[in-house]
């Protein structure tokens, strides 16, 4: 078993190693949100046999780094875990067993209308079970609302509208998440065969860890789950199996590193100072003399 690592020495680090060997690396208690992405045991390359297992097998091995993650959780903390609709039923009941089931979310990729099975109806979507483990977990709504569009808003602008808080602030995402895959040509693709979209992401760190608050991803990947921490101001630690996997996360994580330094070193414009134009009296209004108007005549 790995030891301990040292105070703190856990926190923003992709370690490249098992999940399952690696997490005594984490204390008990230390981690706000469990967010990952397993698997799907579909039989993908992802360089090793992960996802190439028996379907007895599968659920065995689920249900092993569940136990082993869910002790890391903070007692008001939560878990997201992507999913496909083939294991989903058998995955949920585990988490069930073990936590509250909160949502079934489904993401919708957006995948053009071609092609797929043609003895079935064609699968689109991904499905990600929301796990708390007890009442009075850390949410938060207002990070995640989405805006009215200002056709929304005229329509409500009748006077039982006004001051609306839920208007102003917009509204909640619902669990239905239409969100496009990455292409190839995507500028935020990476080279990983199930690379997830930052909107997605971010939209779960803001609502389900504090700020400061720490994300454990077991299943890093292309390490999105890591950018999205730091970019929302949240801590990270995760595990990925694939050292050129880990290459990636690690590039990435630079790059947006730099990025974020080179617009802090960019000022911000400075406003045009314009020269204070003389006050101009206005003439006063001219009195004109109007002429009477008898009582009686129409006016």
């Amino acid at each position: 078993m790995t030891p301990p690592a040292p105070a703190q020495d856990w926190i923003n680090r992709v370690w490249c190693e098992d999940a399952l060997a690696g997490l005594a690396r984490i204390p008990d208690g230390a981690v706000d949100l469990i967010l990952t992405d397993p698997p799907y045991n579909l039989g993908k390359d992802y360089g090793n046999a992960s996802d190439q297992q028996t379907v007895a097998d599968y659920l065995r091995w689920t249900e092993q780094w569940i136990d082993a993650a869910l002790p890391k959780l903070k007692a008001n903390g939560s878990l997201y875990i992507f999913t496909t609709w083939r294991f989903s039923p058998e995955i949920f009941v585990m988490l069930k067993q073990r936590m509250a089931m909160m949502n079934e979310i489904i993401w919708d990729r957006r995948v053009p209308s071609m092609g797929g099975s043609v003895r079935s109806f064609s699968s689109v979507h991904d499905t990600i079970g929301f796990f708390v483990k007890r009442k009075d977990y850390y949410f938060d709504l207002d990070a995640v609302r989405i805006a009215y569009d200002a056709a929304t808003k005229k329509a409500r602008s009748r006077s039982i509208f006004v001051g609306a808080k839920w208007l102003e602030v917009g509204y909640n995402p619902k669990d239905l998440w239409s969100v496009s895959r990455l292409h190839k040509e995507h500028p935020e693709r990476a080279d990983h065969p199930t690379q997830k979209p930052l909107e997605i992401i971010e939209r779960m760190v803001k609502a389900s860890c504090p700020p400061g608050g720490v994300v454990l991803d077991l299943f890093m990947g292309s390490g999105t789950t890591a950018l999205a921490a730091k970019r929302c101001g949240r801590d990270f630690v995760g595990f990925e199996l694939n050292s050129d996997y880990c290459a990636i996360i690690e590039q990435r994580l630079a790059a947006q590193e730099q990025e974020q330094e080179q617009d802090a070193a960019v000022p911000a414009p400075a406003k045009k100072k314009t020269a204070s134009k003389p006050a101009v009296k206005k003439p006063a209004a001219r009195k004109t003399r109007r002429a009477a108007v008898p009582e009686d005549a129409a006016v």
